[in-house]
């Protein structure tokens, strides 16, 4: 097995060995990974923070030893948590990295950070404050930053900056916390899950005070929810119905 860490800002993880494939994710400054396999422009690779794999072009990561894997895999994470930073590399140059990059590894990459960060759990009324930040960031499949997110990666985003472990898709998400048995019962940083006509779970958000809900849908938004799903008023309609309510915190 080989190990790896992302010395960029934003590198996409696709879902197979070609720029034209999916983006799956992407991998942010300073998170570490297994290699899985290898090829010789690309390799599969599972993020050390929540599994989820892909593959990334070979030039756009760095090989680090097994020991320093385990090393800094086990050490509270450390994310920047300003929109936008800057890192100092070993040349003195500036790296731009986004919000919630992982700046505990950056002795690996002999970096240097003196902006805003955040380390350990931090309260759930937090998270409605984390999540504002991202307010108005557009919707992109496979995006984790400000400057394009989906909804899974939006809440997983929120919960990371705060300490907080959630797995990558909704449908994975949806599988952990305790269930809900009525809107009434939930706490602002309470999930949110929907489903379509088939029942599979495609979408997720963060409930917030008053029946008010902030997820990722063309952008980061805030509408209402209600027993239905999720109601837009530019639409003056419901467009997500509502599955179930997971408290995770």
């Amino acid at each position: 097995m080989k190990y790896g860490i992302c010395p960029l800002s934003i590198v996409p993880l696709r879902a197979e060995a070609d720029d034209r494939s999916e983006l799956v994710n992407q991998v942010l400054y300073g998170e570490l990974m297994k290699v899985l396999e290898s090829r010789k422009k690309w390799s599969r690779i599972r993020l050390e923070h929540d599994s989820y794999e892909g593959w990334i072009d070979n030039k756009q990561f760095q090989f680090i030893s097994e020991d320093d894997y385990i090393e800094y895999a086990s050490k509270a994470p450390v994310v920047s948590a300003d929109l936008v930073d800057c890192i100092t590399t070993e040349t003195e140059a500036l790296l731009s990295i986004p919000l919630g990059s992982s700046l505990h590894t950056s002795e690996l990459l002999s970096n240097s950070f003196e902006g805003k960060s955040h380390t350990g759990k931090q309260v759930k009324s937090n998270l409605i404050e984390t999540a504002l930040l991202y307010l108005n960031s557009p919707y992109l499949w496979g995006g984790r930053t400000p400057f394009g997110i989906d909804c899974s990666g939006f809440t997983q985003m929120v919960y990371r900056i705060n300490g907080h472990s959630l797995k990558r898709d909704a449908s994975e998400q949806a599988t952990q916390g305790e269930a809900l048995s009525f809107i009434e019962e939930s706490e602002p940083g309470d999930l949110a899950f929907f489903d379509n006509a088939e029942g599979a779970i495609i979408h997720v958000g963060i409930i917030m005070e008053d029946n008010y809900i902030i997820h990722a849908h063309g952008k980061v938004r805030i509408d209402r929810l209600d027993h239905t799903g999720i109601f837009n008023y530019e639409v003056r309609g419901h467009t997500h119905k509502l599955r179930v309510i997971k408290r995770i915190l």
